[in-house]
């Protein structure tokens, strides 16, 4: 029996246990192309042996940048970790700056790169990197060297001793990867993790998945190089899952409907957009079909699991199900029953209306240096709670420590940041991982999130704001996309606020305002006071030290390549307040 103690043990269980004729399936020129998982077995192991003729050795360091999820990222991942060297996944829309940084830092010796895109950004900055032996592309580009000429390099089998030999010599506590961490401030930094790190937890999150051995499909769209999705790639494979890789974010309703999936991950921004397009397409309807949409959207927004509703809500839902919620499922595929959210905080009221849909939707919670998860939420067995992000996972730790900060214990906890002990013992203490994050554990044992320690501030009252709370709530109404609260030190909390300018546009044009520019629009004073509305709304249910006292708009998008957002698209405060400053001054009466 294959046991699984590294990485790339997870395709030879797969073969052993569910032998898949479609492991693995892509998209190539409008055709899904599938791998098997003796295929998938095969390339690897070419490629390891192309590796090992191009001089890779234990412990040298392998960058991949793909734009797009697919099949290549795989057969790359386990090529690589087979040899004992180390798959260094690098975010595709980072700066060419963090690109020379993250290259650098971990001394890669070969990069291999999805398209000319990525290509262009590694070869600007290739004179940088002392260290990067030659750059291979997955896409055709005329003048860069395609990853074939690898598998070429590895056709010939007669060195496939050696690399069992070196497989062998790979142990469970052994350097897998870096992460690099996208961080919302500073240099990234790249995160240590071990075969045991990342097999431990796709084990223990496994058994949190309630799907079919074997007989599952899963779309796969958040980016590989988040440790989240490849943890989950890896959960996949033990599973016997079916993995299609979406073609982009753009493409994901087509390819939903197109590969009919069970299972996918999400991010909270992304499950909001698509309640926002239901609902937009709920408020063009008329009649008794738009009043059946609302009746049963307010049905769904008063969702409670397990029944707790009574008998007469039950029997509500079940006609709204059948009547307007089965045609949601039917959008997104007619299959699919397990969503699992991650990398923020998910909005309670879209936990609720999607599991009243029966998409199944479990919020986790975890991070790079957890592998990531440290709990998640399960409807079987009572282990689902709206609001918080589910038991710990089994030999997972979780203490609160005295000022609020969330601890963990467990064989997920990074072996340490690279080349960086001094940021290590920071977050290491006593055995426990600091995760930075302020929560708390209900009499149940279910783990609540409040906010980010470092993202909390003081106004110049004395009084604690936690911008995260206000935010989310704030990002209910359809005018707004992004929000980010300030005022630390100042007399009361404000925001700078990025409007959902579609939806905005759509509003004025209902209410004949004409505005060329978003520029304009932001300044227009029928738009502020609909604004206001909103502000006023939303701050309702906060304590007056709480309440967003002012507001400003913003009139451009808030975006990974200018900076405002991370690539798993969390604020960068520093970088948006620093953009915003005339805009803050102004709130704060500073000329």
């Amino acid at each position: 029996m294959q046991n699984v103690t590294r990485l790339f043990d997870f395709p030879y269980y797969q073969l052993e246990k569910h032998n898949l004729q479609q492991s693995l399936v892509s998209k190539y020129d409008g055709q899904w192309v599938s791998t098997s998982t003796q295929e998938y077995i095969n390339k690897a192991n070419t490629i390891s042996r192309g590796l090992l003729r191009l001089g890779v050795q234990p412990n040298d360091k392998i960058a991949v940048i793909s734009l797009t999820n697919r099949t290549e990222w795989n057969i790359m991942d386990i090529g690589i970790l087979q040899l004992g060297a180390q798959n260094v996944p690098v975010y595709p829309t980072i700066s060419e700056e963090d690109y020379a940084y993250v290259l650098n830092h971990s001394e890669a010796k070969f990069c291999f790169v999805s398209c000319d895109e990525v290509y262009q950004k590694v070869k600007s900055v290739e004179d940088q990197i002392p260290s990067l032996e030659h750059v291979y592309s997955f896409d055709d580009i005329s003048d860069c060297d395609s990853w074939e000429k690898v598998l070429e390099l590895g056709a010939d089998n007669s060195n496939q001793d050696e690399v069992e030999k070196l497989k062998d010599a790979v142990k469970a506590d052994d350097l897998a990867t870096l992460i690099y961490t996208s961080g919302t401030t500073g240099k990234p930094k790249g995160v240590m993790l071990s075969h045991n790190n990342l097999v431990s937890n796709a084990l223990e999150s496994s058994k949190r998945f309630p799907i079919e051995d074997g007989n599952t499909k899963a779309l796969s769209f958040l980016p590989l190089c988040h440790v989240y999705e490849r943890m989950l790639i890896y959960l996949y494979q033990y599973r016997g899952v079916t993995i299609y890789y979406a073609e982009s974010l753009d493409k994901i309703s087509d390819n939903l409907k197109e590969t009919s999936p069970h299972v996918m991950t999400a991010v909270p921004r992304l499950l909001e957009k698509v309640y926002d397009k239901i609902y937009a397409k709920g408020t063009e309807l008329s009649g008794i079909k738009k009043k059946l949409f609302f009746w049963a959207v307010n049905l769904g927004l008063k969702f409670e699991p397990y029944g707790k509703n009574g008998w007469w809500y039950e029997t509500q839902l079940s006609i709204a199900r059948k009547l307007i919620f089965s045609k949601w499922k039917e959008g997104l595929g007619g299959n699919l029953s397990l969503i699992a959210s991650g990398s923020a905080a998910l909005q309670p009221r879209l936990s609720r209306i999607f599991n009243a849909a029966e998409f199944g939707l479990m919020e986790g919670y975890g991070l790079s240096e957890t592998s990531p998860v440290i709990s998640v939420n399960d409807m079987r067995d009572g282990g689902f709670r709206i609001g918080t992000v589910g038991k710990p996972i089994d030999r997972t730790e979780v203490k609160i420590a005295s000022d609020g900060e969330i601890c963990i214990k467990g064989p997920q906890v990074m072996m340490g940041y690279y080349k960086d002990p001094e940021k290590t013992g920071e977050v290491m203490q006593d055995g426990y991982f600091l995760t930075g994050d302020i929560g708390e554990i209900d009499a149940d044992g279910f783990l609540k999130i409040t906010d980010r320690k470092k993202e909390m501030f003081k106004t110049s009252g004395g009084k604690y704001v936690a911008p995260q709370l206000l935010e989310n709530r704030f990002k209910q109404s359809r005018f707004i996309e992004q929000i980010m609260v300030v005022g630390e030190g100042e007399k009361m909390p404000a925001a700078l606020i990025q409007p959902d300018f579609d939806f905005l546009h759509q509003w004025a044009s209902k209410n004949n305002i004409t505005i060329p520019e978003n520029s304009d629009i932001v300044q227009n004073e029928q738009v502020l006071a609909r604004y206001q509305q909103e502000v006023d709304e939303a701050n309702e249910k906060f304590a007056k030290w709480e309440k967003v006292k002012q507001f400003r708009l913003t009139p451009d998008i808030w975006s990974i390549s200018e900076g405002h957002l991370t690539p798993t698209l969390k604020l960068r405060r520093k970088i948006v307040k620093e953009k915003y400053m005339t805009l803050y001054n102004d709130i704060y009466d500073r000329s």
